[in-house]
């Protein structure tokens, strides 16, 4: 899994370059600490210079060390994530006569860009983002994968390009300026705190977007490409495909995503919430012969009238195969104790309350593997939310999708922010309805399904779990955003999704898997009903991250606020998020990152 960081440094096309700055990238290198804990190397040469924090899972060996660098080739590689498929691609690269001295996929990926350029990254099945610099050409090639799972943060200026797998690791090198950028801004509170890249909520820091590539050289003259893209409807010998048939082929592709996701020289458990998804999993690691499986469970306490658990069906599946449980139920005063921590460890706000569920189940689970399986992304990929239906009957498909995700109009995000933020144009909506607007999408509910797909799911349940295990030294993966998975999914037609309260065709392959009860039940999540229903302690200590005079940065209207406050319960956006909430989860990472 691991973290990476990087800068090149610019110099003018008649000057001899400069070196990179080495301190800088050591600073940042060592706040990725968390992501790597196993080991660290540095890499310097002339205008770049590498750094890499590593979590040893695919080759337990010094042979797999980072950054890589091959003199012979003329390459230097930093590289967080995992490429399932390294076996195949390495046997590929040895019948074209390329010899090998380590056994893990950093190597196939050296050796990969050396045969075939960025004609390398179709070919991965995997998460992943890397930095390759070329030596004899002198410049830097930075990738991401096709669904983003892997983060990759830049900063640039007219001295350098700075580089690293978290935000607040990128501002530990200094020279840059934190402010605030009023549009991503704008974004985190209508677009349920979703910032799209290249946007970051700093003016000053970007990220790379999801399959995408980018190759600078020493004088800072660009090249950059979409590499990958997500495109709908069925192909022309699937028109004629029933329910029957999406179904096999569903449980087929899933299939495969789990078992080469058990790839790995270490244990690999499930993160298993109860739900349809994670209970597939388990399903399916038990039908590929994971016989010794660890399972992991969270629950909170009750509040408002809403349970805090789903205890009876994780634990359903785990006495039905026979798993090594754990259950983890947390208390309210643990919640605000670890709060600080959760936030420190975000790449960027986030107001999803199981982020302090993946958090603190992180934390047990490492203690006990080094890898787990997680269920995001069957929701965005099979229609499993509320608003798909929604969208699917409206005459409007942008409006219809407004109206059940969006947190706020534009009139009460007027009312909400102070002066200084305030944007005459409605930014996340136009980002909205622009992205709706884009071929490729010819329904309506496949509109709403490419933009959760390819924005949404990226930028909070992706990035959540991402930032959340890997506070922890723990490598997550996600058999659901298997490209091969993900590309099928979007060829079905919409009328095998929507129905049986969403995700029909994944409900159906999940049927001949696992026990009906898991499926035939409320869809549920990781719940933390304190952080949704404020009350007690909890509302105090919102009240005053919101109201300290050491807290206000000019960012929100007091009017706003006094409204907020004085009725914390009534305040739910859409999705049934707390608006009070989001407004000191703001505050709250503002204030651990220092800014």
């Amino acid at each position: 899994m691991c973290g990476l960081a990087g800068e090149l440094r610019f110099t003018p096309i008649d000057q001899a370059p400069r070196p990179a700055d080495l301190a800088a990238v050591e600073r940042i290198t060592h706040h990725l600490a968390p992501r790597g804990p196993d080991a660290w190397g540095f890499h310097s040469q002339g205008p770049i210079a590498l750094g890499h924090r590593r979590l040893k899972i695919m080759d337990l060996s010094d042979g797999s060390a980072q950054p890589m660098v091959d003199n012979t080739l003329g390459l230097s590689l930093a590289f967080n994530g995992a490429i399932y498929n390294f076996p195949e691609l390495r046997e590929e690269l040895q019948a074209l006569g390329y010899s090998f001295w380590s056994d893990g996929d950093t190597e196939v990926l050296l050796k990969g860009y050396h045969a075939w350029g960025a004609a390398l990254l179709p070919k991965l099945n995997g998460m992943f983002a890397l930095a390759i610099w070329e030596r004899d050409n002198q410049r830097l090639f930075l990738a991401r994968d096709r669904l983003g799972v892997k983060p990759l943060y830049l900063s640039r200026n007219g001295e350098r390009l700075r580089f690293a797998s978290t935000l607040p690791a990128l501002l530990k090198g200094g020279d840059i300026d934190p402010m605030l950028d009023p549009v991503a801004l704008n974004h985190y509170l209508n677009f349920h705190a979703v910032v799209p890249a290249p946007r970051t909520l700093l003016a000053n820091v970007q990220k790379l977007e999801p399959g995408t590539w980018m190759r600078i050289d020493r004088h800072g003259e660009v090249e950059r490409q979409v590499w990958w893209q997500l495109h709908y409807g069925p192909h022309p010998d699937e028109r004629e495909l029933d329910l029957e048939g999406w179904t096999t082929r569903v449980l087929d592709a899933t299939r495969d995503a789990v078992a080469i996701r058990q790839r790995a020289a270490v244990d690999v458990g499930v993160l298993l919430s109860g739900g349809v998804d994670s209970s597939l999993l388990v399903g399916l690691l038990r039908e590929v012969g994971v016989d010794d499986l660890s399972t992991f469970s969270i629950g909170f306490e009750d509040a408002g009238g809403e349970r805090g658990d789903e205890f009876q069906y994780s634990d359903l599946i785990a006495k039905h195969y026979g798993t090594r449980h754990h259950q983890l139920r947390i208390a309210e005063h643990e919640i605000i104790d670890q709060l600080p921590a959760a936030f420190r460890a975000m790449s960027e706000p986030m107001v999803s309350h199981d982020c302090i569920a993946f958090y603190l189940l992180s934390r047990e689970v490492a203690k006990h593997c080094k890898g787990v399986q997680s269920g995001q992304g069957a929701d965005e990929l099979f229609a499993g939310y509320h608003w798909y239906p929604q969208v699917d009957g409206a005459d409007d498909a942008y409006a219809a999708y407004r109206e059940a995700f969006f947190d706020r109009s534009h009139a009460e995000y007027r009312d909400t922010v102070q002066a200084p933020w305030l944007l005459e144009t409605d930014a996340a909506g136009d980002f909205v309805r622009e992205h709706f607007a884009r071929p490729g999408a010819p329904a309506a509910v496949d509109k709403a399904l490419r933009l959760d797909s390819t924005v949404m799911l990226v930028d909070d349940p992706v990035k959540r779990v991402d930032n959340m295990t890997m506070a922890w030294g723990l490598e997550a993966r996600t058999p659901f955003l298997d490209y091969r998975l993900v590309e099928l999914s979007a060829r079905i037609p919409a009328r095998f999704k929507l129905p049986d309260g969403g995700k029909q065709v994944l409900k159906q392959a999940a049927r001949r898997v696992i026990p009906h009860e898991v499926i035939d039940r409320k869809k549920g999540y990781f719940p933390v009903p304190g952080l949704k229903h404020l009350e007690g302690a909890t509302l105090g200590w919102v009240r005053e991250l919101l109201t300290d005079p050491s807290q206000d940065r000019g960012l929100f209207n007091p009017t706003m606020l006094d409204r907020l406050l004085s009725n914390p319960h009534g305040q739910l956006t859409p999705l049934r998020g707390s608006k009070l909430w989001q407004l000191a989860a703001l505050n709250l990472w503002l204030s651990e990152q220092g800014i």
